[in-house]
């Protein structure tokens, strides 16, 4: 999910036919949109797979106060092999066993249950908490996409992905029909010449949905660079998807010499990327066809550091050795002692400087100022990458719920859909 993972440049040069492009045409003026409505704007967060190895698990959303706040949970991943939706880790989504420690009902796991792991925690969830959605994120690489959405593929690929995580047939003897509520379309990233492909599979996966039920969601996450979305018919997509949740990070990071803040919601002085911030990302992606009111904003739960940073502006937009490993917002809180906090007074995004280590990142102060910015201008919501980097007390998400006036941490007052 982080944009640094999938910034390699390709090249392809991909032959569409005449008749491809007048079926397109057709099916984006006949779509019908499964539209999400809401009162207030929604959170939906990323809950990655593998974050039981830093001791993270679905148990935590409840105790960190996390799941009264949440509307939605994407579960992070699905992975793409030989044109087919798969589960990417069977162990820690299929088979691991809970103890009653880090299990959601206190129970542990047995072997002769036909499903354990993340998605029996995930359906436990559900069941304490009915009104949370889930998404299944199909995070393939854009290799994998690219061949998937072609045309003799995509069918039967999308079937596939129906199949598993909507229909719930997981895997051989396991069924799980009502974990599920919809699907994350996580291609990084569609280029000029998957333009109509791209688009078609979001249709397929519109109609496939639909098919099933009314009520199933459809989401696309969508990078923030020019390239990501110029060439794309961006009000089509806007249409097929419920949501359109814009990575709003990665502005900055290790890819680059140069310091910078790594998810400003406005653009900071010196800063040379001179439309490198949320909120040109956001009317560029108005510009381009998408409502406010189908976006989510995405919110950085991590930090990018550089070492032997030059002391001017104290670091920022300074050259330096980039550390190539992001670190969870929790990490920053238990070391942020040692450093001075310096704060770009636009956008409220903060760094910290010791006088030759520099860290970018997002605090409360940051986020309450998005989140306020979200509501204010009617978008859909916010997004998150990802849950695990919250402090263990949840200071983000509680900034996040008292900007959106839910102060009742220990209620579900989730809205309905």
């Amino acid at each position: 999910m982080l944009q640094s993972d999938m910034r390699m440049s390709r090249t392809r040069i991909l032959s569409i036919s005449l008749t491809v492009s007048f079926c397109l045409v057709t099916l984006a003026a006949d779509a019908q949109p499964n539209l999400a409505t809401t009162t207030r704007p929604i959170v939906v967060g990323y809950f990655r797979g593998d974050s039981m190895r830093r001791q993270f698990f679905v148990k935590d959303l409840i105790s960190r106060g996390a799941v009264p706040i949440l509307d939605q949970i994407n579960y992070s991943q699905a992975n793409i092999a030989n044109n087919q939706c798969i589960v990417a880790d069977p162990v820690s989504d299929l088979t691991y066993s809970f103890t009653p420690d880090n299990s959601v009902d206190g129970t542990a796991d047995t072997l002769g249950m036909p499903l354990r792991g993340n998605f029996h925690q995930l359906q436990e969830l559900k069941r304490l908490y009915p009104r949370i959605k889930v998404l299944i994120s199909i995070e393939g690489n854009a290799d994998a996409f690219v061949q998937a959405a072609q045309p003799q593929n995509r069918n039967a690929f999308v079937a596939s992905c129906i199949q598993q995580f909507i229909q719930g047939r997981i895997a051989d003897g396991v069924e799980a029909p009502s974990l599920f509520d919809g699907i994350d379309v996580d291609w990084e990233y569609p280029m000029e010449a998957d333009k109509l492909n791209f688009l078609a599979l979001l249709a397929e996966f519109r109609s496939q949905l639909d098919a099933v039920g009314p009520n199933y969601l459809l989401s696309v996450a969508m990078g923030t660079g020019r390239n990501t979305y110029q060439h794309l018919d961006m009000a089509s997509v806007a249409r097929y998807a419920d949501q359109v949740a814009m990575m709003n990070y990665d502005y900055a990071g290790p890819w680059s010499k140069r310091t910078g803040l790594v998810a400003p919601l406005y653009h900071a002085p010196g800063d040379p990327e001179n439309d490198g911030s949320v909120d040109s990302t956001i009317w560029r992606y108005r510009a381009a066809g998408v409502p406010l009111s189908r976006m989510l904003m995405g919110l950085p739960f991590y930090a990018y550091s550089w070492k032997q940073v030059a002391q001017a502006n104290h670091g920022l937009f300074q050259l330096g050795e980039p550390e190539r490993n992001d670190v969870l917002y929790n990490d920053i809180v238990s070391i942020q002692s040692k450093f001075t906090v310096y704060r770009d007074p636009a956008s409220m995004a903060p760094w910290l400087f010791d006088g030759t280590t520099f860290w970018t990142y997002d605090d409360e102060l940051s986020v309450g100022t998005k989140v306020r910015y979200a509501r204010e201008r009617g978008l859909q919501g916010v997004m998150i990458w990802e849950l695990s980097g919250d402090t263990a007390d949840g200071k983000l998400l509680k900034t996040i719920s008292a900007q959106l006036g839910r102060h009742e941490m220990g209620t579900d007052n989730h809205a309905a859909r």
